[in-house]
C-alpha cells in the first residue's frame, strides 16, 4: 500500500520553493543595490560639511576616517555666499561608532583612484565639544586644500621635461668617472657629521632664531622674484666666464691657496689702517669746496689737456736732451760748495720772506709792476726815423708859501697864494699807499686814492679805496 506525500511541506512544493528563491535574490539586490546608501534599519549618525567644491563626487561616495569606511555622502547641495561665489553642502550619514565627531574635525576630499573616482577623508579634531546630529563643519575647516591628480601631472609640463632631461644628462656627466672622488667624499663625510652635530644643536636651540631667518630669505626671494629673468641672465653669462675661467685653473688654485695668508695679514694690518683711513675720510670731506669749484674750471682744464696731449708726446724727445744736463747737476750736486751755497740760498729766501710777503700784493693786488713798464714804454712809444721823443707835460704847482715848487719850512697847509687862494695850497703826499699787504686794509689805495680839495693830507686817505686797478694783458697772436 503506498504512502501518501505530506503536501504540507515547502521543500516538496517546487512553486513555494520557486517563490522563496526569487525572493532572496530581489533582497539581496535591493541589499547591494542600496549598500552604498547605508544598510536599511541600520541607525545613522548624520551630519553636513562645507567644501569649496565637490567635483567628481556623487552621491553614494564613501567617508573615510583613519583610511576606514566610517559612512556615504548622502547627498550634495550647492549653495551660494554672500560675496556671490558657489560652495558644496555635503550630507553624510556616518557610522553611529563616529558620534560625537568633535566640532575642530576637518574634512578633505581625495582621489580614491587614477580614474577620477573621489571619497571623503574626516580628520578628528581634539576639541571635547561634539557635532550634534544634523550640525555642519563650516568651510573653514575644509583643509588642506585639496591637490588634483591632473594639478600634480600639470607640473611636468614640456618644460619641465625638458629640463628634467637636461638635469639628468648634466648630473651623469658630472658623476661620470668620478667614482673614487665619491668613495673619498663618503669617507670624509663621517667627521663632517660628527662635527655637524653641534652646529645643527645651535641652529635648533630658540636663542639662534632660525626661523626669523628663514623667514626673511621667504621675504627676500619673495622681492627678487621680478627679477628672476635677470638673474636667469646673469647666471648664464657667469657660465661663460667660468667656462673661460676653466683655462687659468693654475694661477686661479695658487690665488686660493695665497688666500689664507692674505686674510690673516688683513686682520693683522687692517686695524692700524683705521687711522689713516679716517684722516682720508676728513682729507676727502674737506675737499669737497675744491671739487665744486672745479666744476667751473672744468672748461679751462678740457684745454689744458687738449693742449697738453702733444706736449707729452714731444716730452721723450725733450727728456732725452735733458739727459745732459741732469748729469750737470748730479756733478753740481756732488761738489761740496753747492750745498754752501743752497744753504745761503735758504738763508737769503728766510730773510726776504717778510719783504717778499709785503711786496708781492704790490703786484698781484695792484698789478703795479706791469702798469709801471707799460707807462714808462707808453712814454717814448712814438718817434720818427732820427729816434723815438718823450711825452710830458708841465704841471704848475701851487704858489704861496711852503708851496711844493720850492724850499718849505713845513707842509703847505693852506696859507696864501699870490691870488689870494686859500683853497689850493695843500700838500696832498701819501709815499706807501695801501697794497692789500700784510697789516694794511685789503685795497689798492694807489689806484683809486680820492684828491680831496680844501685840506692837507699825508700818508694813506682814510676808508677803504677797493682794489679795483687796471689789467695788463700779453697779445699773443
Amino acid at each position: 500500500m503506498k504512502k501518501r506525500r505530506n503536501s504540507g511541506s515547502i521543500a516538496g512544493n517546487p512553486v513555494l520553493v520557486g517563490a522563496s528563491t526569487v525572493l532572496v535574490i530581489v533582497v539581496a539586490v535591493f541589499l547591494a543595490y542600496n549598500a552604498n546608501s547605508g544598510l536599511p534599519f541600520v541607525p545613522t549618525y548624520s551630519v553636513k560639511t562645507e567644501v569649496p567644491s565637490a567635483a567628481q563626487l556623487v552621491a553614494g561616495n564613501e567617508v573615510r576616517l583613519g583610511g576606514v569606511r566610517v559612512g556615504v555622502v548622502s547627498d550634495i547641495t550647492p549653495v551660494r555666499k554672500p560675496d556671490g561665489s558657489v560652495m558644496a553642502q555635503l550630507s553624510l550619514e556616518l557610522d553611529t561608532t563616529v558620534d560625537p565627531l568633535p566640532q575642530d574635525s576637518t574634512v578633505l576630499i581625495r582621489p580614491k583612484s587614477a580614474l577620477g573616482l573621489k571619497y571623503v577623508e574626516l580628520s578628528k579634531g581634539t576639541s571635547p565639544k561634539g557635532l550634534d546630529a544634523g550640525g555642519t563643519l563650516p568651510l573653514g575647516q575644509a583643509k588642506p586644500a585639496p591637490v588634483e591628480f591632473d594639478e600634480f601631472l600639470g607640473t611636468f609640463d614640456e618644460k619641465t621635461r625638458v629640463a628634467s632631461r637636461k638635469n639628468l644628462v648634466e648630473f651623469g656627466n658630472a658623476l661620470a668617472g668620478r667614482g673614487a672622488d665619491l668613495n673619498a667624499a663618503l669617507t670624509d663625510l663621517q667627521p663632517l657629521l660628527v662635527n655637524l652635530q653641534p652646529v645643527m644643536r645651535n641652529l635648533a636651540d630658540p636663542q639662534t632664531k632660525l626661523s626669523r631667518l628663514v623667514r626673511a630669505l621667504g621675504a627676500t626671494a619673495a622681492a627678487v622674484a621680478p627679477v628672476a629673468t635677470d638673474q636667469a641672465a646673469l647666471f648664464r653669462n657667469l657660465d661663460t666666464t667660468f667656462t673661460g675661467l676653466a683655462g687659468v685653473t693654475g694661477p686661479i688654485q695658487e690665488s686660493i691657496t695665497g688666500g689664507p695668508p692674505a686674510l690673516d695679514a688683513a686682520i693683522r694690518n687692517l686695524p692700524r689702517q683705521r687711522p689713516f683711513l679716517r684722516n682720508s675720510e676728513a682729507f676727502f670731506r674737506e675737499l669737497r669746496p675744491g671739487t665744486r669749484a672745479l666744476r667751473t674750471a672744468a672748461p679751462t682744464l678740457a684745454d689744458a689737456l687738449v693742449i697738453g696731449t702733444p706736449v707729452l708726446r714731444r716730452s721723450t724727445v725733450f727728456n732725452a736732451r735733458l739727459k745732459p744736463t741732469f748729469r750737470s747737476l748730479e756733478r753740481f750736486a756732488a761738489d761740496p760748495l753747492a750745498s754752501l751755497g743752497i744753504r745761503d740760498l735758504g738763508n737769503t729766501a728766510r730773510i726776504l720772506t717778510p719783504t717778499i710777503a709785503r711786496l708781492k700784493p704790490a703786484q698781484t693786488v695792484c698789478n703795479y709792476v706791469s702798469l709801471w713798464f707799460r707807462n714808462v714804454a707808453s712814454v717814448i712809444s712814438q718817434g720818427d726815423s732820427n729816434g723815438t721823443g718823450q711825452r710830458f707835460i708841465i704841471v704848475a704847482t701851487p704858489q704861496g708859501e711852503n708851496n711844493e715848487g720850492l724850499f718849505a719850512a713845513s707842509p703847505a697847509n693852506g696859507k696864501g697864494t699870490d691870488r689870494g687862494d686859500t683853497t689850493r695850497n695843500y700838500l696832498h703826499t701819501n709815499p706807501y699807499p695801501n697794497v692789500a699787504a700784510p697789516d694794511q686794509l685789503q685795497e689798492c689805495e694807489a689806484a683809486n686814492e680820492p684828491f680831496i680839495t680844501g685840506r692837507q693830507v699825508i700818508g694813506n686817505v682814510a676808508g677803504n679805496q677797493g682794489r679795483l686797478t687796471e689789467k695788463t694783458t700779453v697779445d699773443r697772436g
